[in-house]
């Protein structure tokens, strides 16, 4: 996000407040259909409104699945298709996901630092530094690297055209790791020691603010303390919304916080804005899958041995389990829920159960991430 130019500050902000209008109340209106978390609720009370729907998802092969998950607005088409009356606002999908191209791949690559000189800066975030530095455009004032780690992003920016550059980070590890590549490439950054969460952070008032990545707090304080101050630009690329000290997401407009019927986000809610399909090793991917089908598993196993239909969490597993099986993974996770297992327990009967939630699962989700992008 760029701050745009005091003289169409106003001619913005009114195509900002309406854009999130229109969004905020497309998720209001289908929010039965995003909010019930697949993983947790076997039964979202949307199948009892819309059960054609549940069986056209049913019906979604693995490769189609996988297709959708890759090209959302094809799914959006398709539901529009199948069901022309229950999904009308679906119509407004492609609009409401519409951004412009800041950056081109050829832009984008030849801002990006070379791999020559990225020492200790892996190659996904050596090429997201290079789009945001070729999104921003041109430099007017010194930057401000928010959170700026070994300072990558800075070290990126000054050889796109920034003059200088200064770093915050309260890892002092990172601090003199990052000082020291500056010097050794003979980058004009400096970072200083600091956490940019504490009450006396001042932001210099001649600099153009800029993070990458800030999760959570750090971007919305960044937000706060820069507009606070007035600074010539801000540029964020935010992330992991729902890392927050407060419970309820607070928008940090005026006009969205005083606007009627405003969107109510808890943090648990917001994880679905960061939730992506994650590209790892065949085998990682494999594992994952597997524990995710045990666990489902002994999700429905526990309903049954507690007769009480409700998600029982379980903390994250050890490691030997994944070279397991189905019934070390349930021992294990009745033992740390304080729960006793039948000794005639079927094991096949309950694992086979968890394949086919994980199948359902899949499918709800596939639905869900439709809303994703909008929120």
């Amino acid at each position: 996000m760029t701050l745009p130019p005091a003289a169409s500050v106003h001619q913005a902000m009114d195509s900002v407040d309406y854009r999130w209008q229109r969004l905020n109340d497309w998720l209001v209106q289908h929010q039965k259909l995003w909010r019930p978390v697949p993983f947790t609720t076997p039964e979202p009370g949307w199948i009892q409104h819309h059960p054609g729907l549940a069986d056209w998802l049913a019906d979604v092969s693995d490769a189609d699945c996988e297709r959708y998950e890759n090209d959302l607005p094809a799914l959006a088409s398709a539901l529009m298709a199948a069901f022309p009356g229950a999904l009308t606002g679906l119509a407004e999908y492609t609009a409401l996901v519409l951004v412009p191209e800041l950056v081109t791949e050829s832009g984008a690559e030849a801002a990006t630092l070379p791999e020559t000189d990225a020492v200790d800066m892996p190659g996904r975030k050596r090429q997201q530094a290079g789009a945001f530095a070729a999104a921003v455009g041109a430099f007017r004032a010194p930057v401000l690297d928010w959170c700026c780690g070994k300072g990558h992003l800075a070290r990126t920016l000054v050889r796109h055209g920034a003059p200088a550059a200064r770093g915050l980070e309260w890892n002092t590890e990172l601090v003199e790791d990052g000082n020291r590549l500056a010097r050794h490439y003979g980058d004009p950054l400096q970072i200083q020691a600091q956490d940019v969460l504490a009450d006396e952070v001042s932001l210099p008032a001649d600099h153009h603010a800029v993070a990458l990545h800030a999760c959570g707090d750090l971007h919305r304080r960044l937000l706060q303390r820069g507009s606070g101050q007035r600074l010539p630009r801000l540029t964020v690329s935010p992330c992991c919304y729902h890392l927050s000290d407060t419970p309820r997401y607070q928008p940090l407009s005026q006009r969205a916080r005083s606007a009627s019927q405003t969107l109510i986000l808890e943090r648990d809610t917001l994880r679905l804005a960061v939730q992506e399909t994650v590209t790892a090793p065949a085998r990682v991917r494999a594992q994952t899958e597997q524990i995710g089908r045990w666990r489902l598993g002994f999700d429905a196993l526990q309903r049954t041995l507690r007769g009480e239909d409700t998600y029982l969490p379980v903390p994250s597993h050890p490691p030997r389990l994944n070279q397991g099986s189905f019934e070390d993974f349930c021992r294990w996770a009745a033992d740390k829920k304080g729960l006793t297992l039948p000794a005639d327990t079927d094991w096949r009967l309950w694992e086979a159960a968890g394949v086919r939630r994980a199948q359902d699962v899949r499918r709800h989700e596939l639905l869900r991430h439709l809303f994703r992008r909008p929120l």
